[in-house]
């Protein structure tokens, strides 16, 4: 099964499910260009989702897979078995319609950093408690594993300008895929080169990604 998160998440969010579906299931987590341990790219249009998804299912090489959506992911889903019916052999769509269509920019005030983990929690206010899984710490503080504006630029399908690396230091790589439950344990897969994709082999409980 593959996994595409939302807006405002990451592949990690999927650790419980992917616990829950183990042995019986693999689950590939990817963490979508922008959040998580992925680049942040210039471009976020449909099109560079459906093709980051496609060539991790290409690079994997196990045939036509599940292929599960949440918000954003689900339109990313609806496209992906569009655009590559042979790579898709079922849809799990979530909590969204065929369009990607609200207004994000509200996501714009919430803070770049903040010194401690409670202090962002609290200035994220009611929107808190749906981004956990993508709170980390980095080496100026407390923050979150993408950038609110490459979000709003996604939500359009649009571009962002000269992306640059968070202030934690590295940027994290492009289209990260985190591969949880079911397979046993084999060395890390190399990157695909078409995007630069990563993907680990981990237990249902590790999501893989250390920088993170």
């Amino acid at each position: 099964m593959l996994a595409l998160h939302g807006h405002f998440s990451a592949g990690r969010t999927f650790t419980r499910l992917a616990r829950d579906l183990a042995p019986d299931w693999r689950v590939v987590a990817l963490d979508q260009r922008g959040p998580g341990c992925s680049d942040r790219p210039s471009d976020f249009s449909r099109d560079g989702y459906v093709e980051d998804a496609a060539a991790v299912l290409h690079h994997l090489g196990a045939g036509a897979a599940v292929v599960l959506g949440h918000s954003l992911g689900g339109v990313n889903a609806y496209q992906l078995a569009s655009g590559h019916p042979e790579l898709v052999r079922a849809l799990v769509i979530e909590d969204i319609g065929a369009e990607v269509n609200g207004d994000l920019s509200f996501c714009l005030d919430w803070p770049h950093r903040a010194p401690t983990r409670g202090a962002l929690l609290e200035a994220l206010g009611r929107s808190a408690p749906h981004l956990t899984d993508v709170i980390r710490e980095y080496g100026d503080g407390w923050g979150l594993a993408f950038h609110p504006e490459d979000m709003v630029a996604s939500q359009h399908g649009g571009r962002v300008h000269a992306p640059s690396a968070r202030q934690s230091g590295s940027s994290p790589r492009q289209g990260s895929a985190v591969l949880r439950g079911g397979a046993p344990p084999s060395p890390r897969i190399p990157r695909c080169p078409s995007t630069r994709t990563t993907a680990h082999h981990t237990g249902a409980a590790d999501h893989g990604c250390k920088r993170c």
